[in-house]
């Protein structure tokens, strides 16, 4: 009879942790981050800040989901979702509000672009510190392992969207200090490359300006995640 509970309760469990995962529905305002967070999750990063140019404080977050779970993620090409991972999903939610002591209201909740913990190579959790300046939302993610890689993506809130305005790709080498550094404008729709080193006192910089024939401003309904966007053949954002 035991063997039979026993049986039946770890049927039980595999049975629950197979069921596809679901996000939560965040709330739609509160005045305390407290109530804003659901349970089983918990927030690890925030900056508060103006970003929708009223010079009231909004709030971003990063949730964390408390364990792991599987997760298709879009690799290569922002369409096709190619790979399955095992891993903690993350939220960003983006809060703003009417007054210094009104409450927060959710104006977006992002469940895919944020970097997952295990996304960073052999550098770790990829996650940086977010920061808002100059009504811009700016999300920042560090990985590799020899060659490393460093993301900025710079949003901002117009026509009731996050469309992006700036981004940063840069790539270098740990050991030599060999860098390249990408940074677009697709505001001004241009783009600046910098070669040379991480230390310019051993080799100056080369850098040199082109032209961005982008036509629709990516946003996050559109941006799928870090890695997904390829700008121009073989070169991705």
């Amino acid at each position: 009879m035991k063997i039979k509970l026993i049986l039946f309760f770890l049927l039980c469990h595999t049975a629950t942790y197979a069921q596809p995962f679901v996000f939560p529905e965040l709330p739609a305002s509160g005045k305390l981050l407290a109530s804003l967070i659901p349970s089983n999750w918990k927030v690890i990063d925030s900056v508060y800040g103006d970003l929708n140019n009223d010079n009231i404080n909004d709030m971003a977050l990063v949730l964390e989901f408390y364990r792991p779970v599987k997760e298709n993620r879009a690799y290569g090409d922002n369409d096709t979702e190619l790979i399955t991972e095992v891993q903690k999903p993350r939220i960003l939610a983006i809060y703003f509000r009417r007054s210094a002591n009104g409450a927060y209201r959710l104006v977006t909740q992002n469940n895919d672009f944020m970097l997952r913990s295990e996304e960073g190579g052999a550098m770790g959790d990829p996650l940086r510190p977010m920061h808002i300046n100059a009504n811009q939302l700016s999300l920042s993610f560090e990985g590799g392992g020899n060659w490393r890689w460093k993301l900025n993506y710079s949003f901002k809130y117009k026509e009731k969207d996050w469309q992006l305005v700036k981004a940063n790709n840069l790539a270098y080498h740990s050991s030599s200090g060999e860098m390249n550094n990408k940074q677009y404008d697709f505001i001004n729709k241009t783009q600046k490359v910098i070669t040379g080193t991480m230390n310019q006192s051993i080799l100056a910089d080369t850098t040199f300006e082109q032209p961005l024939t982008i036509k629709t401003l990516r946003t996050f309904n559109s941006f799928k995640k870090p890695w997904t966007w390829e700008i121009k053949t073989d070169e991705f954002l």
